[in-house]
């Protein structure tokens, strides 16, 4: 068990089930947990809980049939009084944890964060998997950012709620400067379905804030604190740095581009001594890696998103696509090939743009 000191005074201990903060004073705590969740002042402890810890399979498995009471026996697992205790857990492991910590003038702001995301990112107004049915849940995909932010300041109620937004401003900011993915449809992750977020303010502390916009320091803060953690949680854990390069596979993945389309292409070319399934994968790494085409394919992929947001014309969509196409067929060293490109509605563009793409790197493995 790693022990630190937070500023403010909170005691933070650390193993590898779980991390619990010990409050050392009076505390204002806003917090998503089905386990004393919302607004409270009479909190005593938290916890961040690994619960795929001891599995086998790593598998979440839940101790009882609602959210709360699964949380309730965490805590006493944990040691910890359930009735002056909130908590959040997740699939991720507690020793990625990140923590950051940055002061201003006169108050602090840290992040502790523990994040996945790879399964269950998802974009505000994806298609959801289930609807809570007298508080009883179904098992959910591994996969959330946990977030437990401590200001060493004495918050109004109303800058402690602004705090909350800005808290998810920034974790949504990091995703998208990742590109992390949604895994329920084609867009960007803005965060997973089983994200939590604790922010606790420190009542004793002599300095008193009301606004937490982002127009105030304590606004920038936060956003820069939580950005700068989310995005080193989610390297730890899970290597997502490679969503941020390094990958045109991963970079396109979310419009359904993948090694078996690719392949399926290749094959219904018809083109001469055509190499077989195991030389094609082999080619396709080195391609996939191909730094150049990586940075096509991030042009690529936000002439989607565009066409998709109808912030430009199909037609628009379509002449700087075949652009694109050009520039990635010139890398590959083959001849530019002839796509018929008909506007329409944005679904269909869309398909046939990506179709077109795996053509071309499928000539260009080929």
């Amino acid at each position: 068990m790693k022990d630190l000191q937070l500023p403010g005074g909170d005691l933070l201990c650390r193993d590898d089930r779980a991390i619990v903060i010990k409050l050392a004073g009076a505390r204002k705590i806003l917090s998503t947990s089905y386990l004393n969740g919302g607004y409270r002042e009479d909190l005593r402890c938290l916890f961040n809980f690994c619960e795929v810890y001891g599995s086998e399979n790593e598998r979440c498995e839940m101790r009882a049939p609602t959210n709360e009471e699964h949380l309730r026996l965490v805590a006493g697992e944990l040691g910890l009084p359930a009735e002056a205790t909130s908590g959040l857990s997740t699939a991720a492991k507690m020793k990625y944890a990140t923590i950051r910590s940055e002061c201003y003038d006169d108050f602090s702001v840290t992040a502790l964060v523990t994040a996945g995301i790879d399964v269950n990112g998802s974009r505000a107004g994806d298609p959801a998997l289930w609807h809570e049915k007298e508080g009883i849940p179904v098992l959910e995909k591994p996969g959330t950012i946990n977030i437990i932010l401590f200001i060493d300041a004495h918050l109004s109620a109303g800058a402690l709620t602004r705090v909350l937004v800005t808290c998810t401003e920034a974790k949504t900011a990091a995703l998208q400067e990742v590109l992390a993915p949604s895994c329920y449809s084609n867009g960007l992750a803005t965060g997973s379905g089983t994200d939590g977020t604790i922010i606790v303010s420190n009542a004793d502390a002599p300095t008193c804030l009301t606004n937490a916009g982002q127009h105030s320091k304590l606004g920038e803060y936060t956003g820069r604190v939580v950005k700068m953690a989310v995005k080193e949680a989610l390297v730890a854990e899970s290597g997502f740095r490679d969503y941020a390069r390094g990958s045109v596979l991963k970079r396109m993945k979310r419009f359904g581009l993948n090694e078996a389309r690719l392949l399926e292409a290749y094959q219904s070319a018809g083109l001469p001594n055509q190499i077989d399934p195991a030389a094609f994968s082999e080619g396709l790494k080195e391609l996939d890696g191909n730094d150049s085409l990586v940075a096509r394919a991030s042009i690529y992929a936000h002439i989607l998103d565009l066409l998709q947001w109808q912030l430009i014309d199909p037609a628009d969509a379509i002449e700087i696509a075949e652009r694109v196409l050009a520039n990635v067929a010139e890398i590959l060293e083959i001849k530019p090939p002839r796509f018929e490109l008909k506007t329409g509605e944005n679904g269909p563009v869309s398909e046939e743009l990506i179709s077109c793409l795996a053509r071309l790197m499928a000539a260009g493995i080929g």
